[in-house]
């Protein structure tokens, strides 16, 4: 351990707020620290959206910050914290909203990301900076928080709970019993979004090769919603579509039975790494090696190194980590015989029947 903690913490402030996927990430590192501080008072400012995702996990405390609710937000979480100190803060999230809220946890100890990472300026908020490590996937940053602490243990685990009332209205509004794969076809960030014609021919070749029942998921969004009516608009079958109908609690549930998900680099296809279901990802926007489902690189469709080629003339190696295509025609790179190539070779898989193996 590091002369800086010669013993564990008393008390630690996770401050993470947002996004689903990334709070995800920030999981393995939550039971990393629960794992080898055990005496540790951990308590995790999160998201109100995000902390649905982890509601029910024991031996932590959460703090909610509505960001919808503006000034107000950082007011109510001045009067939570108003009276208290802590031993350490890991300041995990690169956004200004973020740095603004850590400005009222009180912790001699500042965790943040190391300068050559710190986005929005966010190494001004903290007085001791994580390792710089190039090149990593952002759970494995992330994990330069608890390395930073002295533990060089890594827990893979997510153990999100899920109740079995949401498990039941999940299986209700699922409606079926057979195998069945999600597609989960729309990210926050539309230009990473696939064609409506590629998911609706991919989903035709599955349910006739492989009789597998289609499930569509997302949120409320009318580019969601519009999606889904297009894909079953050009299906001969009926497809389950659960767009806007589902909690995160539920949704996790749905994910959790499904044979595999295809999805573009979106919070549900790592939620699918958290609930062990392998997922077909879709990238051309956006490095896999940086941002992709966890456990899921063997079904990467991954054709981000010739946008990158087409975009800036250069390779991967020679723009920065992490650079993204944010134009129209990149997604539009990845062909159907280019997924449902992963798909057979997923579903041929030994790994398929015990979802994917850990790390």
């Amino acid at each position: 351990m590091p002369p800086d903690f010669p013993q564990p913490a008393r008390t630690l402030c996770l401050l993470r707020l947002s996004a689903l996927g990334d709070i995800t990430h920030t999981l393995p590192v939550f039971y990393t620290l629960r794992e080898n501080w055990p005496d540790t008072r951990i308590t995790w400012i999160i998201g109100k959206v995000e902390y649905e995702l982890v509601r029910g996990i024991k031996d932590v405390e959460f703090i909610i910050f509505d960001k919808k609710q503006g000034l107000k937000a950082y007011l109510q979480l001045y009067q939570q914290l108003k009276t208290r100190r802590f031993d350490i803060l890991l300041h995990m999230q690169m956004s200004l909203r973020a740095s603004i809220a850590s400005l009222l946890v009180r912790a001699p100890v500042r965790i943040g990301f190391d300068r050559q990472r710190a986005k929005d300026g966010q190494w001004l908020f903290s007085n001791k900076k994580i390792a710089y490590q190039p090149g990593q996937h952002v759970i494995d940053s992330f994990f330069g928080f608890s390395q930073a602490l002295g533990i060089q243990d890594k827990q893979y685990r997510w153990d999100i709970p899920i109740p079995e009332t949401d498990r039941a209205s999940a299986q209700q509004k699922l409606g079926i019993d057979s195998p069945y794969v999600i597609i989960s076809p729309c990210s926050s960030k539309a230009y990473r979004n696939w064609s409506v014609e590629g998911y609706a021919e991919v989903a035709r070749y599955l349910r006739e090769k492989y009789q597998y029942s289609i499930v569509i998921t997302g949120g409320n969004s009318d580019i969601e919603h519009q999606y889904a009516d297009n894909i079953q608009q050009r299906l001969a079958f009926e497809v389950v579509n659960l767009v806007g109908k589902t909690s995160i609690k539920e949704l996790l549930a749905i994910i959790e039975k499904a044979d595999l998900m295809i999805s573009p680099d979106s919070g549900p296809a790592h939620m699918a790494t958290a609930m062990n279901t392998p997922v077909i990802g879709l990238y051309a926007c956006t490095n896999p090696d940086r941002a992709r489902p966890y456990l899921s690189e063997k079904w990467l469709v991954n054709r981000y190194p010739e946008a990158i080629q087409k975009k800036y003339n250069k390779p991967v190696s020679d723009v920065p980590w992490g650079a993204r295509v944010r134009d129209d025609w990149a997604m539009l790179l990845i062909t159907v015989d280019d997924v449902i190539a992963i798909a057979d070779k997923l579903i041929h898989s030994p790994l398929t029947n015990s979802k994917n193996a850990l790390p």
